[in-house]
């Protein structure tokens, strides 16, 4: 085999193999949406990436804490059917989740754990998309024993960045306390 036939036949191989590394796994470290995933797994295609974020929660007299810098990286997990996201922060608390979306019910359900309290069983939130902004709910009692919902509230998302809110909502939301917010840019 001579010189340009050698070239050749590595051009094609190479062409070859990049083709087929083309897939729902491998298109980049973020991975993509798997063409026979339901259309819902978009929800988060302006997430996906990292973030440079700042993470505000309470202190004990209400007041908001200082910042704490932390970044948040999305990505297409599982052969790109489901999120999982992962936050790493300054003080040392990390915490991710994975976020699979179920046709039957037409719901994310997203599960959440943490370094600072690891457990047997992932705390569950459920919801989806509301107009521009992603709604997440998990049944949570307030310090009176009063029912209520844990909300997650991504919004303000474009291709810059997004904001992320977490609150103690009453059943009807018209009783909201902030506990937690996360600022993110690009």
């Amino acid at each position: 085999m001579n010189s340009s036939s050698t070239l050749l036949s590595i051009f094609i191989l190479t062409s070859s193999w990049s083709v087929a590394q083309d897939t729902a796994t491998d298109s980049s470290i973020f991975g993509k949406p798997h063409p026979d995933a339901p259309n819902e797994i978009r929800d988060y295609q302006q997430l996906i990436g990292t973030c440079n974020c700042q993470s505000y929660s309470r202190n004990p007299d209400k007041s908001w804490a200082e910042p704490v810098d932390m970044t948040w990286t999305f990505k297409y997990i599982m052969d790109g059917m489901a999120v999982q996201d992962e936050t790493i922060k300054e003080d040392g608390k990390h915490s991710g989740s994975i976020r699979q979306f179920h046709p039957d019910s037409a719901r994310w359900y997203v599960h959440y754990y943490s370094s600072a309290a690891p457990t047997a069983s992932l705390a569950t939130w459920e919801g989806g998309m509301e107009n521009d902004e992603i709604i997440l709910y998990r049944p949570q009692k307030a310090p009176n024993g009063m029912d209520g919902f844990y909300k997650i509230r991504f919004h303000d998302i474009n291709d810059s960045g997004f904001k992320w809110v977490g609150a103690w909502v009453s059943p009807d939301e018209r009783f909201v306390y902030e506990t937690w917010k996360i600022d993110c840019k690009r």
